[in-house]
């Protein structure tokens, strides 16, 4: 394929970005097609005969049109001799009569010659497809060969058409006065000459525009019920990348095909309204050589209910039916190679975190290098208008911390873990991230440092494997995966589907399970800023433990959208959300200096249901907070039951996609969020 000329889409000749280069060159192909034509209807020669016959009744038809009305006004009306002149109109009228039945007689004349080609090509699809386990054989025995069919129908009625009227006209014309043949034959001659020089120019550009065309929609048909698969791997530029080379390239056909498309347009100009023009414009000229009135009236005729028409069918017909039928032709015909769609652009790669960490022990899940995070000035509002959510919040947050975020449902922390990751924008002051020395560089697109894993979980068709190892660029080591998924407690969904290469059906695990899946992924992601916003919702406290404590182990920096106030209390920092106001501190800390984060504390209570004392440190059994009511009704803290706010998609790497945040019991807003 690499010797094959491009389509030339551009003035330069040069395809833009994302066009068709067809195996074999277009002429190539052309010439086969039209050999096959010619090969077809030679062996159907008696075929033709009788389409031929039949339709020199049209050929008399048109030219009665024009002569009997002349004769009718020079012999009859305009000679005073009126029963002369309505006996030409009378034979006219019955040319019409006679007329009519040859068409209906060339209607299954065509039938005879159109039936032998589809039952051809069906022949053809269904050997290729039984041969060569074709998948497109199904699309070209429905679709195609139908469209095959009812355009060579449709092309044969038209060429026909135009060949025999025209005879019959400019038959007509020299049997009236040859002065008028000499008017109208030569603008007839130069557009239909016109015409046919774009042909082939057309047919190419017509291929290339429902080449590309076709490429698009199949892309569009793959790329739109993956969204969701985009988004969570990074992909949106490059996906968006592919898809605008595909719009670029049907937009470049599209306009070729328009320009050459004009020129139909002038050439019906030329060889169906020009004579009209010239006739009207000789006329004096005409009269004064000979022609005689009715003559001239016959040969407005001709032109204006004849040639006129039948060119106008041709231009339109054979311009684009054509042009559509030998690029189908080309796709059907057995021993010519249907072109082929573009190669698809490779998926977009998991990005590689691997040069930034170190070898990992056999059997164990890499560790990551640290990475710290810096917040200055932080401000945050959904709207110009709104009231920010976050407003001038400074924080640092040092290497391999174990931070948790606690407040008030709706106060804004999942807004603050989405600038966290790049998700949102702040509307003032900036988030950075700083590797570890010998960390990857966060502008690095391979080496991205954080990685985001949302309240409600991702997973997807496929292997566990396939799900556990997505945001890494090559397969996963089977001990490296067998050890992450006991460090978070997936071991018993892993033995219970079967192991690794078992398939996952979404829809059959729980909420907690399908957490578990994502938190795996993001921990085997190697990334050193681990961003988990209520990603625990849905486990038991138990649970709920042991996967912050392996993502500790695990290093790096961790930040917890607390859903259970335990969390704070394993975590080295905490930052409590208040409005506008934030305390950031210890445990113990915060316990004298904020009062909300008193309350919410002394909100929890061990098993047994007795308040717990503020320095109690027994996570494992704590139990969401009671409700605190505030004059919205709105709870202090997230309660168990909470339905997923589905707001949010699992971004890594490349910035994702996310809707306005909220974790509201109604949905609703608050503070701007």
């Amino acid at each position: 394929m690499s010797g094959d000329p491009p389509v030339d889409l551009r003035p330069g000749g040069e395809p833009p970005p994302g066009a068709r280069r067809p195996g074999a060159t277009t002429s190539d192909r052309h010439n086969s097609v039209h050999r096959r034509g010619l090969r077809f209807l030679r062996a159907r020669r008696r075929v033709v005969g009788r389409l031929a016959a039949w339709s020199v009744l049209e050929t008399a038809q048109t030219f009665l049109t024009g002569y009997a009305l002349a004769r009718a006004l020079d012999a009859g009306f305009l000679a005073g001799r009126v029963d002369v002149g309505l006996g030409w109109l009378a034979t006219a009228a019955l040319a019409v009569v006679v007329g009519a039945y040859g068409t209906g007689r060339v209607y299954g004349a065509v039938a005879a010659l159109v039936e032998p080609l589809r039952d051809r090509l069906v022949r053809h699809v269904v050997e290729r497809g039984v041969r060569d386990a074709d998948r497109g054989a199904l699309s070209r025995l429905t679709q195609q060969v139908e469209i095959a069919r009812d355009t060579f129908a449709g092309l044969v009625m038209v060429s026909r058409s135009f060949v025999f009227t025209a005879a019959g006209a400019l038959i007509g014309l020299f049997s009236l006065a040859p002065p008028l043949l000499l008017v109208v034959a030569p603008p007839l001659a130069a557009g239909v000459a016109l015409f046919a020089l774009t042909l082939r120019p057309l047919t190419r550009r017509q291929e290339a525009f429902l080449v590309a065309d076709e490429e698009l929609a199949d892309r569009l048909g793959t790329v739109c019920p993956g969204l969701r698969d985009i988004t969570a791997a990074g992909a949106e530029d490059q996906v968006a990348a592919d898809a605008g080379a595909l719009i670029a390239a049907e937009q470049y056909a599209a306009r070729s095909l328009a320009r050459w498309g004009v020129l139909r347009v002038v050439a019906l100009a030329i060889g169906g309204q020009l004579p009209i023009v010239l006739l009207l414009a000789t006329a004096p000229w005409l009269l004064a050589h000979g022609v005689t009135p009715g003559a001239l009236v016959g040969a407005l005729a001709y032109v204006t209910q004849s040639l006129l028409p039948a060119l106008q069918n041709l231009i339109h017909g054979l311009g684009t039916s054509g042009s559509r039928l030998a690029v189908v032709l080309r796709r059907l015909a057995p021993d010519t190679p249907a072109p082929t769609n573009a190669p698809a652009p490779a998926p977009a790669a998991a990005p590689d975190t691997t040069s930034a960490q170190g070898a990992a022990p056999p059997g164990q899940p890499a560790a990551v290098t640290f990475s710290s995070i810096t917040l200055s000035s932080l401000t945050f509002a959904y709207g110009p208008a709104s009231e920010p959510v976050i407003d001038g919040l400074d924080l640092s947050v040092p290497h391999g911390t174990h931070l948790a975020i606690v407040g008030p449902s709706g106060i804004g922390k999942s807004t603050l873990t989405a600038l966290m990751a790049g998700l949102l924008t702040p509307t003032r002051g900036s988030v950075d991230v700083h590797p570890a020395p010998d960390g990857p560089d966060p502008g690095h697109p391979g080496h991205p440092i954080r990685v985001l894993i949302p309240q409600e979980a991702y997973v997807f068709t496929g292997t566990l494997a396939e799900n556990l190892g997505q945001l890494r660029p090559d397969p996963v080591p089977e001990r490296e995966l067998l050890a992450a998924a006991e460090a978070l407690g997936l071991d018993a969904l892993l033995d219970r589907l079967g192991g690794p290469t078992a398939e996952v059906d979404p829809g059959t695990l729980s909420s907690g399970e399908r957490q578990l899946v994502a938190l795996t992924r993001a921990y085997l992601a190697r990334a050193p800023l681990a961003l988990l916003d209520e990603a625990t919702c849905h486990l038991d406290p138990a649970a709920e433990e042991r996967v912050e404590r392996a993502f500790a182990r695990r290093g790096g920096t961790l930040v917890v959208v607390a859903h259970r106030i335990s969390s704070a209390l394993r975590a080295d920092r905490v930052l409590v959300m208040d409005g506008r106001r934030t305390t950031y501190g210890s445990h113990g800390d915060l316990l004298e200096r904020s009062p909300l984060y008193r309350d919410l504390v002394g909100a929890w209570s061990p098993a047994g249901g007795a308040p717990a004392a503020p320095a109690a440190h027994r996570p494992g059994t704590s139990h969401p907070a009671l409700p605190l009511r505030d004059p919205d009704g709105v709870d202090a803290v997230a309660g168990a039951g909470l339905p997923r706010d589905r707001r949010h998609v699992v971004a890594y790497g490349p910035v994702g996609q996310m809707k306005t945040s909220g974790d509201l019991r109604d949905g609703g807003t608050l503070g701007g969020q």
